[in-house]
């Protein structure tokens, strides 16, 4: 950030009084500008013992396989968020969504929480963020062609999961390539 959203005066970037990070702060009317992890917010949906993947129609990633998500609206539930995403990307009319799996990405400030839920028709079709939707089982999912790492490690826990019986809420972490 070079300017407030305030008043439009250059920002200087130091640590505030009796706070630990540095933060961009005006340097006339002294508003302080934080800066917080974005939240995406998605669902695994489940329809028999396949699941629902979209095709990404926007970048990062263009073309490669990810789960209904997007990033958590101003005002907006991390639930009703996981439902709009699904609607926006797959169409999807989604039944009751289960809160899964909580990821920290600490090195790029991002948090996925992902749901899982049971996919009430199958009128699903692409929205205007995803080229195509498919429902895949186990067997069948394009491991090599995910958007994501986050999106890979959630699946494998998933399928995992599912394979053991057991579902429970669980907090991981995803950290940077090089560790």
């Amino acid at each position: 950030m070079k300017y407030c959203t305030q008043c439009g005066n250059p920002l200087i970037f130091e640590i505030p009084h009796e706070d630990d990070r540095h933060r961009h702060i005006c340097t006339a009317c002294g508003v302080i500008h934080y800066e917080n992890p974005k939240m995406v917010v998605g669902c695994i949906p489940e329809y028999g013992n396949r699941i629902l993947l979209c095709r990404r129609a926007i970048e990062p990633r263009y073309g490669k396989w990810t789960i209904p998500a997007g990033y958590l609206e101003n005002r907006e539930t991390v639930t009703e968020g996981a439902r709009r995403e699904a609607y926006e990307e797959a169409r999807l009319n989604m039944g009751e969504l289960v809160p899964y799996r909580l990821y920290n990405i600490k090195h790029i400030s991002q948090m996925y929480f992902i749901f899982r839920g049971l996919i009430t028709d199958e009128t699903f079709r692409p929205g205007i963020e995803s080229l195509e939707v498919r429902l895949f089982a186990c067997d069948e999912i394009p491991w090599d062609n995910l958007a994501f790492r986050v999106v890979a490690a959630c699946l494998e826990n998933f399928f995992k999961d599912r394979e053991s019986g057991g579902f429970s809420f669980k907090i991981d972490e995803i950290l940077p390539d090089d560790q």
